[in-house]
């Protein structure tokens, strides 16, 4: 079986090498060296000044929410993992669903301000796919209503926006590390904020609130990410140069091959992003159910990435949100209902590229 994505994994011998200070330091986890290393390292690939290493994405944006002290209403988009909804109830915020570009995937900035009422405090938008959200139009939304501005930026690492990281902008952004990443930690992830204040408190945040051994100043959690995971990241930032020239590759070959049918393709907000993932919108409902089908029966995996919205889970409809469905969030239905991500990862074949292209035209 050919998978949707697969672990980029080190040599093996240079992760044993970086683990065996480890054993020689009995410091596993509680900011360990490796931690404020690996912290180092990607302050300078990213270009970054405040960055937090934490367990995993969705404690990073709980992380910030906490941060940032927000209360009431969390405009956000439905066209998203659920770890991004899932987060707000945590909280104890209620999200507000704005619709989505039927071009870029992303949250539109016009339905964004549309649904803003005096009790809306943020605006938590995604970067989907890796591809920038209309940050620009975000941020005058924000500073005009006076609103905290989050963004996941789960696929996004090393992508930049306008001369500079795509985590330099809004308050706080959160990048994930998990396994099938472009860059992984195993599991992980990082939080970048605006200042020095936010950050103190998202460390807060990942260590039950600890200040000092004998004063605890806020709530918090065990979100604190071990050495374990931060060698796995030293040994993957190495080669991260090299994994995201060959998902571009494989990539362009897809648009190539794919070219001239009828499937539609993400429009990036920007020319430059990274590929982490090879999604295409079909005609119908119907068609992409039925390529999902056919490829997965040809021993190719493929994932209905991001299906359902997660307005539509059935654990919401009971709670008091301000979900709002059909025609408010047309957009985001009807690329939720016809998406399907194809596989891509840096060591696969450029001949199952080539045979899934072949099925999926037989499907069109």
């Amino acid at each position: 079986m050919i998978y949707v994505t697969r672990p980029t994994l080190p040599d093996i011998q240079d992760y044993i090498d970086q683990i065996k200070g480890i054993w020689e330091r009995h410091w596993l986890t509680n900011n360990g060296v490796l931690v404020r290393q690996l912290e180092s390292e990607l302050k300078e690939y990213l270009g970054v000044k405040n960055l937090s290493l934490v367990t995993n994405a969705t404690m990073g944006i709980l992380a910030a929410l906490y941060a940032l002290d927000l209360e009431g209403e969390v405009i956000t988009t439905p066209f998203t993992f659920a770890a991004t909804t899932n987060v707000l109830f945590m909280k104890g915020l209620t999200p507000v669903f704005a619709d989505v570009d039927p071009e870029t995937f992303n949250i539109d900035p016009v339905d964004v301000e549309r649904k803003i009422t005096k009790k809306t405090s943020a605006i938590l938008a995604v970067h989907v796919f890796g591809n920038p959200c209309n940050i620009t139009a975000l941020e005058k939304i924000a500073k005009k209503y006076k609103l905290k501005l989050i963004f996941d930026a789960a696929h996004a690492f090393g992508v930049r926006y306008k001369g500079k990281s795509i985590c330099e902008y809004g308050d706080i952004s959160v990048l994930s590390f998990h396994a099938v990443k472009l860059f992984n930690t195993v599991e992980g992830g990082a939080v970048i904020t605006k200042t020095k204040e936010l950050t103190h408190k998202c460390e807060l945040f990942r260590n039950f609130g600890f200040e000092s051994e004998e004063e605890i100043v806020s709530p918090g959690i065990n979100a604190k990410m071990s050495e374990f995971h931060a060698a796995m990241g030293l040994c993957n930032l190495k080669s991260i140069k090299k994994v995201i020239e060959k998902n571009k590759r494989f990539f362009d070959l897809y648009m190539r091959l794919l070219g001239g049918t009828n499937v539609k393709f993400q429009k990036p907000e920007i020319a430059r992003v990274v590929h982490t993932y090879m999604p295409v919108c079909f005609d119908s409902k119907a068609t992409r159910d039925k390529a999902h089908e056919y490829l997965m029966k040809s021993g190719y995996s493929s994932r209905k990435y991001f299906y359902p919205l997660t307005s539509d889970f059935e654990y919401l409809r009971g709670k008091s949100t301000k979900t709002k469905i059909g025609k408010e969030l047309i957009n985001a239905k009807n690329i939720s209902d016809t998406i399907l991500c194809l596989p891509l990862y840096p060591t696969m074949e450029k001949r199952d590229i080539e045979k899934i292209c072949k099925l999926v035209k037989e499907v069109c």
